[in-house]
């Protein structure tokens, strides 16, 4: 039993990172072509701009009011944090570095037990998968010529 657990445990860290490798291969491919970055920062800024998110904030909104203001958009803070450097010959590194230090200073240090920091990550992986996925549908109901 014991065993199982722990061939189960390998077997999803693996399949994470074979994602994850698959996922920088192919950001590499875009952020190396000129066009496909310029099309996709248009197309990103297209959806936001005119509403077609379904969620709730300003994406661009520079300064929050207040501290529960900004944990309510943390990830919302990253999203437009990583469309900043979504530059032509970005390099994947850098983006990631954004996320990591964004993530350690939003999720990870305001934790003060261990309890609270799996509660305070699973919400904002639910949100950022939730915000994600609107970014999505929003430029495949859009049409986005980057989405393809």
């Amino acid at each position: 039993s014991s065993s199982l657990t722990e061939a189960t445990v390998f077997v999803k860290r693996l399949r994470r990172k074979t994602d994850l490798s698959n996922m920088a291969k192919t950001m590499r491919t875009v952020l190396n072509s000129n066009s496909k970055v310029t099309v996709l920062r248009s197309d990103l800024h297209s959806v936001i701009n005119q509403g077609f998110l379904d969620v709730p904030g300003n994406l661009f909104q520079m300064k929050f009011r207040n501290p529960e203001e900004l944990q309510n958009d943390i990830e919302l803070k990253c999203l437009n944090d990583l469309m900043s450097l979504l530059t032509p010959s970005t390099d994947i590194r850098v983006l990631l570095n954004c996320m990591s230090s964004n993530l350690q200073a939003f999720v990870i240090q305001p934790s003060r037990d261990k309890e609270e920091l799996r509660k305070v990550a699973s919400d904002f992986q639910l949100r950022w998968n939730f915000l994600l996925t609107a970014v999505s549908k929003a430029l495949t109901l859009n049409y986005a010529d980057s989405f393809g």
